[in-house]
């Protein structure tokens, strides 16, 4: 049996509501202002939890002007743009991570990062976040997987791209470095990704495989695939967050409004609630409805000795007389004594 996750006190884990959580990225548009707005709104949707991701332009690539360093996917959101600009463009100033984390202290949400490179590690470990997220272009970096093990605090690992052979690299190293809480998250690296591409079934294989919790990282619009994933086993999911869509951002184009989020935190709950047990029968609160089921019923007032017939004798709500199974058996039977019309079929009238 898989051990629930601890984070700042939330458990992590099948019996307990999903872990949601709002990753900011570069939605706030290099603005404080609006990185802090976003968490105050984060927090009235009813998530777990906000993500930042934490790097620079410079530990994340290299400031050169050549054809490698460009991004030419004709799909791309990010089109034509240098990988160094567009992550300068994207990044988070380090210094905002403080006020950033303090904001979400204050307001009851979990707050935790995405490091990219080990001088990111250090800086978070100050912070001292409770957990750190991989994400899906890093989860081959084990280098940067043994840095995060080694704090001793719970890795969530985003497995976009990954097989089994990468995946199975990633969690080993992971584990021998010291870290004891995985969670592993089924996540499609395009952007906006699609529910054909999203392959659900994977996460109880994943969860099997490598004994470890599992989640989603979606990329989708809307909240459907998230709230599927609920029902496959997923107990954190992860989605972009945006104050609007309309206000454009790096990854505005994929991220959820306030409203569409807050639906996404109802929604997960309720698909949690409702995978209950293995059950068969009325629940407690059927067994008041069970009377509305039919049964056999007198359709015409009867005298002592008088035959049933298809006439006198009715398949009809409420329940209280025989089940309809022994409809056959009760033609042709004898009532004892006189009966009125509307008396449910027992068997000491017979």
């Amino acid at each position: 049996m898989l051990h629930d996750i601890t984070v700042n006190s939330r458990l992590i884990g099948k019996y307990h509501k999903p872990f949601i959580v709002a990753e900011m990225s570069g939605n706030h548009n290099q603005s404080l202002e609006t990185a802090l707005k976003i968490v105050e709104v984060a927090a009235k949707t009813g998530v777990d939890a906000v993500k930042l991701q934490t790097y620079t332009a410079d530990t994340l690539t290299l400031d050169v002007k050549i054809k490698d360093f460009y991004i030419d996917d004709n799909k791309s959101l990010w089109k034509g743009q240098s990988l160094y600009d567009l992550y300068q463009q994207a990044y988070t100033p380090w210094e905002w991570h403080k006020p950033i984390f303090d904001r979400c202290k204050e307001l009851g949400l979990i707050a935790f990062s995405t490091p990219f490179d080990e001088t990111a590690v250090d800086f978070l470990e100050s912070l001292d976040v409770p957990c750190y997220k991989i994400a899906s272009f890093e989860n081959t970096h084990l280098p940067l997987i043994k840095k995060v093990a080694s704090t001793d605090k719970p890795i969530i690992i985003s497995t976009g791209m990954a097989n089994i052979a990468e995946l199975d690299e990633t969690v080993r190293a992971a584990r021998e470095a010291g870290c004891k809480d995985i969670i592993l998250l089924k996540c499609t690296s395009s952007y906006p990704a699609s529910p054909e591409d999203s392959n659900l079934l994977t996460i109880p294989h994943m969860r099997d495989l490598f004994n470890c919790q599992v989640g989603l990282s979606d990329h989708t619009l809307g909240t459907g695939v998230a709230v599927a994933s609920v029902a496959l086993g997923a107990t954190f999911i992860e989605k972009h967050f945006t104050l609007c869509r309309d206000e454009g951002g790096v990854d505005a184009a994929f991220s959820m409004e306030p409203k569409e989020m807050e639906n996404l935190v109802v929604e997960a709950e309720r698909a949690w609630q409702a995978l209950g047990k293995i059950n068969y029968g009325a629940t407690k609160n059927e067994e008041k409805s069970l009377k509305f089921r039919r049964s056999l019923y007198v359709a015409e007032d009867m005298k002592a000795g008088d035959v049933f017939t298809e006439k006198n004798l009715r398949i009809v709500r409420p329940g209280y007389g025989l089940e309809p199974k022994y409809y056959d058996v009760i033609i042709g039977r004898k009532v004892r004594e006189d009966i009125k019309k509307g008396t449910p079929v027992k068997w000491e009238i017979i």
